[in-house]
């Protein structure tokens, strides 16, 4: 059986290209006792992940020159040594890009979905939701009558993020970067009101009419440009939730931009980031919420899937062009 795996080339210095990753081919995976072997069905492709390519360390190690690229894989089990584990099991968990792989069953988590709805395993009930699901609770505390607005809001934490601010009462506005984008928010999701930053010739007077009473929470994708003009906008104890910042990532030079000390100590504000892992011990009644929303309709869930392991590179560099809408996955098999 033939078995391929993406690893990194080399250190993209700028924007990601096609030549920051290599695909080859590897000996199929062996088992040890304890292990299983995974056929990978879905792999998530995530802005994080640009970071993980350079070389400095962060909150988690970077990718090493050589080796295996890896990340959120949803896939069936194929073999076991575990027999708490059968084939056509279906199991998430970080693996490397890789179409078969040998994972301890420690480092794995069931899925217990139809194989249909394998992609919400990486999606709403995955990472995405996750991430939304603590940025906007933990630090947004969405009361109802709030003005959120969400940068990267057609994306998979944007989209999750607003419809649970909707949950709590509050009038969201969301920022993308096309009108079919936007179409999706306001008719699919329920935003009150979205924003074109591409098409708009003036993002401070845009927001200033659709947040006319100000804006209360702040969900940070993007940072940049865009969020300087938005935090101009933010009210007296108001909270910006510091989530990615897409429009740095393949930054040349070191970013420079407007000192916010003065408005966070003048207007009260909250600014905090953090990563999902801070509140492992909480994910249980995270699930157990958005399982709750979804299944009331107050949630749904979208995926731009690619097919074709070859296309890994293409579905990650699509991030940074802003392709997808929700979460974006490629399907292996």
């Amino acid at each position: 059986m033939e078995n391929k795996q993406y690893i990194l080339k080399e250190r993209p210095y700028g924007d990601v290209t096609s030549d920051t990753f290599h695909m080859r081919r590897v000996s199929m995976p062996s088992l040890r006792e304890g292990e299983i072997m995974v056929k990978a069905k879905y792999i998530s492709v995530d802005p994080y992940m640009r970071g993980k390519m350079n070389e400095q360390k962060t909150y988690t190690e970077p990718y090493v020159v050589g080796k295996a690229i890896y990340g959120a894989v949803v896939g069936e089990v194929v073999k076991s040594k575990d027999k708490s584990y059968q084939p056509g099991d279906f199991v998430q968990g970080i693996m490397p890009w890789q179409e078969y792989c040998s994972i301890h069953t420690e480092d794995v988590t069931r899925v217990n979905v139809p194989e249909a709805d394998l992609p919400t395993a990486l999606s709403v009930f995955g990472m995405t939701g996750l991430t939304a699901y603590f940025g906007m609770m933990k630090i947004g505390r969405p009361k109802e009558g709030e003005t959120v607005v969400i940068s990267g809001a057609a994306g998979a934490v944007g989209t999750i993020a607003g419809q649970i601010a909707k949950i709590f009462g509050c009038r969201v506005v969301g920022i993308s970067s096309s009108e079919i984008k936007n179409h999706y928010l306001e008719h699919d999701l329920g935003f009150d009101e979205t924003i074109n930053y591409l098409t708009t010739d003036d993002l401070d007077y845009e927001l200033s009419r659709k947040c006319p009473d100000g804006i209360d929470i702040y969900f940070d994708n993007v940072g940049g440009k865009i969020s300087d003009t938005i935090l101009e906008q933010m009210n007296f104890f108001s909270r910006v939730i510091v989530c990615g910042q897409i429009s740095l990532y393949n930054s040349k030079e070191k970013n420079i931009g407007p000192r916010i000390q003065s408005m966070v100590l003048t207007r009260s504000m909250l600014v905090q980031g953090y990563i999902i892992s801070n509140y492992y011990d909480e994910y249980p009644q995270a699930l157990s919420d958005l399982t709750k929303w979804v299944q009331e309709g107050k949630i749904k869930s979208r995926e731009t899937i690619i097919n074709g392991f070859e296309n890994l590179p293409r579905a990650f560099m699509g991030l940074f062009r802003g392709a997808n809408i929700g979460k974006q996955l490629v399907k292996v098999f």
